[in-house]
């Protein structure tokens, strides 16, 4: 197959000249786009669907569109490679990239080689960086390891071969139509448990990432890496690391993955907690069969012209008037910038909200308490030590209003340290009778208050709850209503 398809030209356009690779999803080729100045070089990705029957072309024609369409959004930023075209011919799919000059991250980890822990530092910030972006376009990469981590000729990282789109190639349609996977997406050593098992979380993004980090400070592949009865990673004994940054990369490769960052969001500003942003780190570089990689680094002060310094400060004073006079107009409500608002939708469970594009949103679909998505608000400062957010819940329940009151407030004393409830009123959600408690209470060192909303439509409970530190509870009430009220059951 691999030789049928050299010198072929695809789409009338694209002429394949080189193989580059075969794994279990397909095969990867280097054209030449034939329609454009100089006739630059591309990368071609050619992915067969399970089976040929009609079930499952159409799904994977579907499934294939819509990778491509992600790709498209994601091959937007600088350090993912633009998508240019995506074709099907013959009952297989294609599609073509732009070629990343230069060399993958596997070519500066060889084994038996140990980095030093500013190397380490900065390779995690800029792949976190990237990874980032994808996680705030509720991406997960699922194949996150050297190979796929390209070093530019620039110095920059670019993120390549995302997994989603491999599933065009491991699903299988049922008799009624339903689609399933016949593997798992990844790559063993940087693939953790719950991806192995095809429950993919950002978090697993998280974990390969610093598996490479683990790899990077060691020099010991993954997979040769020991672990604990818990399912633990055990690797410190193999590097030479500060107890910062050991205790950061262990928080990444968590077995369990509730107990991880959430997303790369999460992990890049924990990193950067640990690596200051206020110096700069400048890459010396050495060939490496004809590429070149990073060897060594030195961290200056960023320099700053007179001129520009007393502008800033100028802004600077006028922004901190325009505070304080806020301030003393409204001593209660600090103020925040206008908001642009996203939807939220949940067709199984026919729910729909409004939130702002700030807040990160996590996905939980936890079945044991109902939880299906919380919406996290931005960090305020690095003493912000607890984030606003507002979670919903659907939960199973047969009873009156009253009924679910008497449960929840039996729950809340359950589960907070000094409990205290007001007594709760009657409200409106989703145009529905609903009840509203407000409460407090400790939860480990953070001392909360939560308001809490809840309507009953047929044997469920929808519940909405706001919670933050209680001495911040009033920064974002008046978001949460304006979330609380956009609420929708259809």
């Amino acid at each position: 197959m691999v030789t049928v398809m050299l010198g072929q030209k695809l789409g009338g356009r694209y002429q394949i000249l080189k193989y580059l690779g075969e794994g279990t999803f397909g095969v990867t080729f280097v054209a030449e786009d034939m329609q454009r100045p100089r006739n630059p070089k591309c990368v071609v990705k050619q992915f067969k669907a399970k089976a040929i029957d009609p079930y499952t072309l159409r799904e994977a024609q579907r499934l294939f569109d819509q990778e491509a369409e992600m790709l498209e959004t994601l091959g937007k930023h600088d350090q993912i490679p633009s998508l240019l075209a995506h074709l099907d011919e013959n009952q297989e799919f294609y599609l073509v990239q732009e070629f990343i000059e230069g060399h993958d991250l596997s070519a500066e980890l060889p084994l038996g080689k140990q980095l030093s822990e500013a190397d380490v530092i900065e390779i995690l910030e800029h792949i976190l960086e990237v990874l980032a972006f994808v996680h705030q376009h509720e991406i997960i990469h699922r194949d996150i390891k050297p190979s796929n981590i390209r070093r530019r000729q620039d110095g920059k990282i670019v993120l390549i071969d995302f997994g989603a789109v491999k599933q065009i190639s491991t699903q299988v349609i049922n008799s009624q139509g339903q689609t399933s996977f016949t593997v798992a997406i990844g790559t063993p050593g940087y693939m953790p448990s719950e991806q192995a098992n095809r429950h993919p979380q950002f978090s697993s993004d998280v974990y390969a990432v610093g598996m490479i980090g683990i790899q990077a400070l060691t020099g010991i592949f993954p997979l040769h890496l020991p672990k604990d009865s818990q399912g633990e990673v055990v690797w410190q004994n193999q590097a030479r690391v500060s107890q910062q940054l050991a205790d950061f990369i262990d928080k990444m490769v968590r077995y369990d993955f509730r107990q991880r960052y959430y997303s790369a969001s999460e992990a890049l500003q924990a990193l950067r907690a640990i690596a200051p942003s206020g110096t700069k780190i400048h890459n010396k570089t050495t060939a490496i069969s004809g590429t070149s990689r990073v060897t060594a680094t030195t961290q200056t002060q960023p320099e700053r012209s007179p001129n520009k310094f007393m502008i800033g400060l100028a802004i600077a004073a006028l922004l901190a008037i325009s505070i304080a006079y806020w301030y003393l107009i409204h001593p209660s409500k600090p103020p925040l910038p206008p908001e642009n608002f996203l939807t939220y939708g949940n067709s199984s469970l026919g729910i729909k909200i409004k939130y702002p594009q700030s807040w990160e949103r996590r996905d939980i679909d936890n079945p044991i308490t109902g939880e299906q998505v919380a919406f996290v608000s931005p960090k305020q400062s690095n003493a912000d030590k607890f984030q606003e957010k507002l979670t919903i819940s659907v939960e199973d329940f047969s009873g009156t209003l009253e009924d679910f009151s008497d449960t929840s407030t039996k729950d809340i004393t359950r589960h907070l340290v000094k409990a205290e409830i007001q007594k709760p009123g009657d409200t409106i959600l989703a145009n529905k009778s609903a009840y509203k408690l407000i409460y407090t209470g400790k939860d480990g060192e953070n001392n909360l208050k939560s308001m809490q909303i809840f309507t009953l439509r047929g044997d469920k409970a929808y519940v909405i709850t706001y919670t933050a530190a209680i001495d911040n509870y009033d920064d974002f009430i008046q978001t949460a209503e304006t979330m609380i009220k956009s609420f929708e059951i259809q």
